[in-house]
């Protein structure tokens, strides 16, 4: 991330998440913050794991594994330092994004996403 921030200095490093594997780079957002990365981050919460999902409960009729708790990402990045931004609604998205990008320091914004069968047919297991 620094790197990308000495490339571009003018411009945040832009990160996109899905609930799925934010959970494993969530603890990242201290070091970031202790470093003075100005980082965005953005997560797409649906809940699921469901690129998993879609092949697994087709092929083993079970989603054991691939549901998820709606977490609140941007209460756990606020605890590591970071500011954390809730999204429920698409229209709340654009002023959610320029609030982010007016803060200094590290920033995640969770946003709250329906369940939908795109990309059905990929192979993801």
């Amino acid at each position: 991330m620094k790197g990308a921030a000495t490339v571009h200095p003018d411009a945040p490093p832009l990160i996109w998440f899905c609930d799925r594997n934010v959970g494993y780079a969530l603890a990242e957002c201290s070091p970031v913050d202790l470093h003075g990365n100005p980082v965005l981050a953005v997560v797409g919460n649906d809940a699921a794991w469901s690129q998993i999902a879609r092949e697994q409960v087709e092929l083993l009729r079970d989603d054991v594994g691939t549901v998820l708790a709606h977490t609140r990402y941007d209460l756990v990045a606020a605890g590591f330092g970071a500011t954390g931004l809730h999204v429920d609604d698409v229209a709340e998205l654009p002023a959610a994004l320029a609030k982010a990008k007016a803060t200094d320091g590290p920033v995640l914004v969770d946003v709250r996403l329906g369940r939908s069968d795109f990309r059905k047919g990929s192979i993801s297991m």
